[in-house]
């Protein structure tokens, strides 16, 4: 971890300021869940407020006798059940897609998406109803521990890097890319840091 931040302030010092604020970073990604359960809490959390959501995930999951609902299990289950839970119906077409996808091999084990990179993940999981980069990205970091990914479309990183350098605009997803490609192979690392600055100036009332 040492070799990592040292790495994150050599390639831009305004990072060192910041480290020193917030401490060593906090990564613990959920070692103990698959792809096909990072997606699906992810689709039924979408759009919604974590209270929101865990209380449809946690009616949604009371439907199945297993401690988590099985693809198979998921696509015998009647639509009126599901919307039951509260899900969407867009978000249940989402869920059956996903379950399909899991059964056919395209939503990977942990053991099969360990012999995956990073872009064919992506690659792969974008297909899937509902699942866009940025979604897949967040699986990569906190479930699958990949250590150099940076979500550039994320206003939250995007808008650390804004105050991290004092800028008056956020940069544009192209651009952060480019500039993160010197925080290589680091570039989780690098993005957890910058959610730390955006949470800093949330807490930073404006003056008048």
């Amino acid at each position: 971890m040492e070799t990592a931040l040292s790495h994150l302030i050599a390639a831009e010092p305004a990072f060192a300021p910041l480290i020193a604020r917030i401490g060593r970073p906090q990564l613990r990604p959920e070692r103990g869940r698959s792809p096909y359960e990072a997606l699906l809490r992810a689709i039924t959390h979408q759009q919604l407020h974590a209270r929101a959501a865990e209380a449809i995930f946690a009616r949604f999951c009371a439907l199945y006798p297993t401690p988590f609902p099985m693809p198979d299990a998921v696509r015998a289950t009647p639509s009126e059940a599901l919307r039951a839970t509260g899900l969407s119906a867009g978000k249940i077409a989402a869920i059956r897609d996903l379950a399909a996808r899991a059964e056919d091999g395209t939503v990977p084990s942990r053991r099969a998406a360990a012999r995956l990179s990073d872009a064919a993940l992506i690659e792969r999981l974008v297909t899937i109803r509902g699942i866009g980069r940025w979604t897949v990205e967040m699986l990569l970091i906190f479930t699958l521990g990949r250590p150099d990914v940076l979500p550039v479309d994320d206003f939250g990183v995007r808008e650390g890097w804004r105050l991290l350098l004092g800028l008056a605009e956020q940069p544009k997803p192209k651009v952060l890319a480019a500039r993160g490609e010197a925080f290589a192979p680091y570039r989780s690392t690098a993005a957890w840091y910058l959610w730390r600055a955006a949470d800093e100036g949330k807490k930073i009332k404006p003056t008048a």
